[in-house]
């Protein structure tokens, strides 16, 4: 059996001098812990890579769990449709095939040399031997994939052993690509339109499962069929959080408010050089006042900027179930926002999305044509009116 690192509470790369190759091409954040215990099993976990390179390294997380994760072994293979790879690729860390994460840690692999492509989709297959409770992203908007229980390491299996879906994201939180071509990462930082609720969504009666339309990923390939410096892109929406501590945030978000999560799922990334800032219509709906969110705001964009990154911030967006206190503080927060306050010295730009999906009628309401039905959240053809909306020159 193959030796076991134990790492400490946070791990990341040690080498800063390979910080500047390394770029964090696709993220989901940890949000809380999966209602399953896996035993003796493999998992495999499909990332859509923003961006490719000649290596690549994975950060595994065990943010929620109550005890250690041993992790013994990890794969990553390009993923060929469904649980099927190409020819895989061992992941070491620190040298060693097997990790262990205590409770509330995370680590990155070591490098794994892998040539990928922009837009593509990276397999990270990982075998756990004993009981676990893995941490997980709930909504992944696609399929990933775990062999039976008990039926042992399958992670260099072509996809024949991966007989059961869930559609959530498990243990795996990032994956990062050797690129020295790269210019920084771009991280949109929210809550469900962020995440990407109603990118599977293409019309009455219609959803598109795994065909990443989320707004961060056309924003993605929108960068890479451009001819100005490349970007990559990494997701950290959680569906349901807020920017500030509200009075009814429901247990299942408490710390996973914005400056709770800006370290672990922002600051800890690689390359980050812009922060695209989507928050706010939680916090109306669970209780928080306009003087709740703009200090929120000022918290993180004032953390952003010590860390040299540009915060490019968005409106609150439409709600239709707000009262009209909550729309009297939304345009309080819009007016900070887009005459000065903070950002006049915190914020790089103000991107609109409020202007692209306010319904010219009902200006509470999504406009129809983008509307999933909710009034909340932009279907696909929404999704792409927010990408297009952003002017790549903004970035970096």
């Amino acid at each position: 059996m193959s030796a076991v690192l134990v790492v400490g509470a946070l791990s990341t790369p040690a080498a800063d001098a390979d910080r500047p190759v390394w770029f964090t091409s696709w993220a989901q954040s940890q949000q809380n812990l999966a209602p399953v215990t896996l035993h003796d099993q493999s998992l495999r976990m499909i990332t859509h890579l923003s961006q490719g390179g000649s290596a690549v390294r994975v950060r595994v997380q065990n943010t929620f769990g109550t005890g250690p994760l041993t992790i013994d072994r990890t794969t990553v293979a390009p993923s060929t449709g469904g649980s099927a790879v190409e020819p895989v690729r061992e992941v070491t860390f620190n040298g060693s095939r097997a990790v262990t994460v205590p409770a509330g840690g995370s680590v990155w692999s070591d490098r794994t040399s892998l040539a990928t492509l922009p837009d593509s989709d990276l397999a990270v297959s990982m075998h756990v031997a004993g009981d676990v409770v893995p941490g997980r992203h709930e909504s992944a908007f696609r399929d990933n994939y775990l062999t039976p229980a008990g039926s042992g390491d399958h992670t260099a299996d072509a996809g024949t052993a991966y007989t059961e879906k869930v559609q959530s994201t498990y243990v795996v939180s990032a994956v990062d690509v050797f690129n020295p071509r790269l210019r920084g990462t771009v991280v949109p930082f929210g809550s469900s339109v962020v995440d990407g609720v109603g990118s599977t969504n293409c019309g009455p009666g219609c959803t598109e499962l795994g065909t990443d339309k989320r707004w961060t990923d056309v924003l993605a390939r929108r960068i890479v069929a451009s001819s100005r410096p490349q970007l990559a892109v990494a997701n950290a929406g959680i569906s349901g959080t807020t920017s500030a501590v509200c009075p009814r945030t429901s247990a299942p978000f408490v710390g996973l408010d914005a400056l709770s999560r800006l370290e672990r799922d922002v600051l800890a990334l690689h390359g980050v050089t812009d922060v695209i800032y989507y928050y706010g219509t939680n916090d109306l709906a669970n209780g928080c006042s306009a003087a709740d969110v703009i200090a929120s705001y000022r918290a993180v964009f004032g953390r952003l900027r010590q860390a040299g990154i540009a915060v490019h911030v968005t409106p609150i967006t439409p709600r239709p179930g707000y009262s009209d206190q909550n729309n009297l503080d939304r345009h309080a927060v819009n007016d900070f926002v887009k005459r000065g306050g903070d950002c006049s010295d915190t914020c790089a730009t103000v991107q609109d999305f409020d202007q692209v999906l306010e319904d010219p009628l009902r200006p509470n309401s999504i406009n129809g044509p983008y509307d999933t039905g909710d009034g909340v959240h932009a279907n696909i053809r929404g999704q792409q009116a927010i990408a297009d909306y952003i002017a790549l020159e903004t970035l970096a």
